[in-house]
């Protein structure tokens, strides 16, 4: 399966950071990696991005709104995205899922308008801190994936990001058992839910990945790339999680 390494900007990113995807962009062209590249900066950015990478690296959104038009001021559809150059959208983050209220249908929906516009989508799901403290993360991610994932998420370019909550951005990460145990899970639940199409999905791993753990993580079974945070906002350090996709990849 072939991986995807995946950056999230966040709420970060100005005209001038686009000298980071340019950076990433050019290294690509020299050394094409055996995995789908994509950077998701922040939507002022999106078309500027799209110009910039010429085709050698996939821009993304963070969001979008189910709808394809309408009163919701501040929102962006998903054909808005794909107008401005974006392939692919993030939906159903839990900094969107613990900040903004959205539930699992919300996400489920937002999943269908990224495929309606022509969309490739990455499904968040992962548990908090006391879930997990609870004995609950499996059945927790379970019931997430249950829900979130519409039953026609079928193509292979789609994907599923655990993003453990109480590791993000935190510096601690899951233990290798830890990772594997779920994503073993998760492709349990696809398969569950989507029937053999489910082994075609990639999972995502996201949360606080960083060029010193990559390599390990990287590696882990059914971890088939990385949804990554603070380290993509510098060239250097994507680069080398790039660089950190075990042989074979």
């Amino acid at each position: 399966m072939r991986p995807l390494i995946a950056g999230n900007w966040k709420m970060h990113g100005l005209l001038s950071h686009l000298l980071e995807i340019d950076t990433i962009a050019a290294s690509v062209s020299v050394k094409l990696p055996d995995a789908d590249i994509l950077i998701c900066p922040p939507a002022t950015l999106i078309v500027r991005a799209a110009e910039l990478a010429a085709g050698r690296v996939a821009i993304g959104g963070q969001n979008c709104h189910c709808e394809i038009s309408g009163e919701f001021t501040g929102d962006i559809s998903a054909e808005m995205l794909k107008d401005a150059g974006a392939s692919t959208v993030i939906v159903g983050h839990s900094e969107r899922r613990q900040h903004h209220g959205e539930t699992d249908a919300m996400v489920a929906e937002k999943a269908k308008a990224a495929w309606r516009a022509g969309l490739l989508a990455i499904i968040c799901v992962g548990e908090t801190q006391a879930q997990r403290e609870a004995g609950n993360a499996l059945t927790v991610c379970g019931a997430q994936i249950a829900a979130s994932v519409p039953e026609n998420m079928v193509s292979p370019s789609n994907a599923v990001a655990y993003e453990p909550l109480w590791a993000i951005g935190s510096g601690h990460v899951p233990t290798a058992s830890q990772i594997t145990e779920m994503h073993v899970h998760i492709r349990r639940c696809l398969v569950e839910r989507l029937g053999e199409q489910g082994m075609e999905l990639r999972i995502l791993y996201g949360g606080s990945v960083k060029p010193d753990n990559a390599p390990a993580i990287l590696a882990l079974p059914e971890v088939n790339g990385a949804l990554i945070g603070g380290a993509s906002l510098k060239a250097a350090d994507f680069l080398e999680i790039l660089g950190a996709l075990p042989p074979g990849h």
